[in-house]
């Protein structure tokens, strides 16, 4: 807040408690709540979401413990992202991955 000031407006969905808590900061004229004006938000949970998902199929806590730990490490190995880097280093970072799995999957 201090680098960059007050926001001009906080934008959240038509939850009563947002308004509520704005209120007793006194920034409750600083709210904007409309249909589309959220999709920022909403759209940056949307991984957390897949991976809910996923966790829903398992029924017992270790089955999906043991679901978590090798996806992470599974998902941090593979997944780089495309629009950072130029087509030839992702293809190179790719293909170390996969070597490096395929090492750890043999031995």
């Amino acid at each position: 807040m201090r680098k960059h000031g007050r926001p001009k407006s906080i934008i959240t969905d038509r939850l009563r408690s947002y308004g509520a808590a704005l209120k007793e900061l006194g920034i409750a004229d600083s709210q904007e709540t409309g249909r589309w004006l959220n999709n920022r938000a909403e759209n940056s949970h949307l991984p957390f979401r897949r991976r809910e998902r996923a966790m829903l199929r398992f029924r017992r806590m270790r089955s999906l413990q043991k679901f978590a730990a090798v996806h992470a490490s599974f998902y941090n190995l593979f997944n780089s992202e495309r629009s950072l880097t130029s087509r030839s280093n992702f293809k190179l970072n790719r293909a170390a991955a996969l070597a490096e799995w395929r090492g750890l999957c043999v031995e």
